[in-house]
């Protein structure tokens, strides 16, 4: 008997569903060690001997200061120990690691990032990450929004995310310093309870303190509305606009304890003219804002970043 078309196709499809691989487990090792022959041998070496894959290797040599970088994307879903030991893995790794004065980490695809977003006022980077987070396009849990304000928790709210609200309560001494380290600790315990490995400064409009910023280092991302070195710290769309600049420009970096000097993730810049205002560099300087501290979240969460000195190496999708 004929089997309608439709039926076998259906048939079809479900064969292949049965039958179809399933999901590599993925690996992502990133490497930073003095140049030197033998790096990439040893590395693939140690890999292929325990079962592993690897599916990409991107690399870049810094010949001003002989020092090597690479990021590896291996599948380790055959790998001797079974996959549910890959501690093993890792102390050969830093055993090689140990001999090459190599400085690494390796992060697994199975494990989801968890991100702190930090607000004030504006609200243009928060809603499109989290649009971004909602549609898949960042591949992470949002664990809250933390905030010096209330205003945002609406938007929170719309996406289903907890919003905290920290606010820096002077005391009647007046003492704003201790108001400052009293909130940062409720960051941290926050942090801490929820398991955050990531917090994004999304137009957060507060300098954090130096500890924090050593204690968290590499993991504290920046938007900052201005191009770096140019016009740090505060109104840089004014300093821009005072000085008549034909472009404006956006930059994501790591938070360090030096005010906007942390190693840079990524910039871009748009045109300025001679009719904008102040308020026209505002409205332009914010679609910039979106993009590059949405593509510095992306490369982090998908670990394309070396941070080394005062500079990045970044591995752009």
């Amino acid at each position: 008997m004929a089997v309608p078309l439709a039926a076998a196709s259906d048939a079809s499809s479900g064969d292949r569903a049965a039958t179809s691989p399933p999901a590599p487990m993925l690996g992502t090792l990133l490497i930073s060690c003095p140049d030197k022959k033998g790096v990439v041998a040893s590395l693939g070496q140690l890999l292929y001997g325990y079962g592993c894959n690897i599916l990409t290797s991107e690399q870049f040599t810094d010949v001003s200061c002989h020092r090597y970088f690479q990021r590896i994307v291996f599948d380790y879903s055959d790998v001797h120990v079974g996959t549910a030991n890959m501690a093993v893995v890792e102390g050969a790794l830093a055993d090689l690691a140990a001999r090459d004065g190599m400085e690494w980490t390796v992060s697994y695809a199975s494990v989801v990032k968890r991100v702190v977003l930090l607000v004030s006022l504006a609200d243009h980077c928060l809603v499109d990450l989290l649009l971004r987070v909602r549609s898949g396009e960042l591949r992470c849990t949002v664990a809250a929004v933390v905030s010096n304000h209330p205003v945002l928790e609406p938007v929170a709210a719309m996406f289903d995310v907890p919003f905290v609200h920290l606010p820096i309560e002077v005391g009647p001494d007046g003492d704003k310093a201790a108001a400052k380290a009293a909130q940062e600790a409720a960051l941290e315990a926050l942090m801490e309870e929820r398991g955050v490995d990531v917090v994004v400064l999304a137009r957060y409009m507060q300098v954090l303190s130096p500890g924090f910023c050593e204690r968290h280092a590499g993991r504290v991302i920046n938007i900052h509305h201005g191009l770096l070195p140019s016009f740090t710290g505060g109104r840089p769309y004014h300093q821009a606009h005072a000085r008549g600049v034909k472009r404006i420009g956006a930059s994501a970096h790591y938070v360090t304890a030096d005010l906007d000097e942390g190693p840079l993730i990524e910039q871009d810049t748009t045109r300025a003219v001679h009719r904008d205002s102040v308020a026209d560099l505002v409205r332009k300087g914010r679609d910039l804002e979106r993009v590059v501290l949405a593509r510095a979240v992306r490369w982090h969460l998908d670990d394309r970043v070396i941070v080394f000195g005062r500079k990045t190496v970044v591995f752009d999708d």
